[in-house]
């Protein structure tokens, strides 16, 4: 198995692509501290990793922007398992109301950035010391395509934060590399979750963006989650800094 003997916290784990992730690092052989800021959610990826013979999740719930909580979720995590070997910031959020910095309200633009930014800086910031005391692991940061190019339907909260994310992730490869903790980021393109279904009104809508992908299909959380499962795993020891693109091709489709 790809991660016998690891710990990994993962945020965001109780739908979508973090449970995707948490059931699939567990089956690869990890102990799984999978974190939401809501209970129901938590409460099935914790059934769903349980019910595989040998597999161990700690569930538990917080705020990716608050200090007390994520500092909690390491403590939490190290005194079950005894080290933590992997942290994958995958929590985001999209807000309906995030367009053009022209029509944005302050409040989306701060609360996004929250969220997005600020979650991934307290989760770096508690995690990687017991990383490198655990002697180095791996930091998987979730930023996206739009953090690459440019877009007509601007959402530009959401692709401030995911730049900054690319930013940050680069800073703290360079810093964190000689105590043997990678950090990358992972820039999904449009992946079928229930938040991306919610943003399409229409099938003329879907269709507009799906004739933008050479690969002729939405990507699953699986495509993502088997990207952080190469980065968690021990094949990836000489990658960090990287910006891995796992996106159908849409960000090199000229139109």
């Amino acid at each position: 198995m790809r991660l016998e003997g690891k710990t990994a916290l993962i945020t965001g784990a109780g739908s979508g692509m973090g449970r995707v992730a948490s059931v699939l690092f567990a089956q690869e052989g990890a102990r799984v501290v999978a974190t939401d800021i809501g209970r129901d959610g938590l409460d099935g990826t914790a059934a769903l990793v349980g019910a595989g013979a040998g597999r161990s999740i700690l569930a538990l719930t917080g705020d990716v922007t608050n200090a007390a909580d994520v500092e909690s979720w390491v403590r939490a995590g190290v005194e079950r398992y005894g080290r933590l070997d992997v942290l994958y910031n995958n929590a985001g959020i999209f807000p309906d109301a995030d367009r053009s910095v022209l029509e944005m309200d302050e409040e989306t633009y701060q609360r996004t950035l929250d969220v997005n930014l600020k979650g991934v800086m307290l989760c770096c910031k508690h995690a990687i010391p017991e990383i490198a005391r655990s002697g180095g692991g791996s930091v998987i940061n979730v930023a996206s395509f739009v953090a690459l190019v440019g877009c007509t339907v601007p959402q530009d909260a959401y692709t401030a934060s995911k730049g900054a994310v690319l930013a940050l992730t680069k800073s703290l490869a360079v810093q964190f590399g000689p105590q043997r903790v990678r950090v990358n980021a992972i820039c999904p393109g449009p992946v079928l979750t229930p938040l991306l279904v919610d943003l399409f009104p229409s099938e003329e809508e879907k269709d507009k963006r799906l004739r933008r992908i050479p690969l002729g299909r939405f990507g699953l959380p699986e495509d993502i989650a088997y990207a952080a499962l190469y980065l968690a795993s021990d094949e990836s020891s000489w990658t960090t800094g990287t910006e891995f693109v796992v996106d159908g091709g849409i960000t090199v489709n000229y139109f």
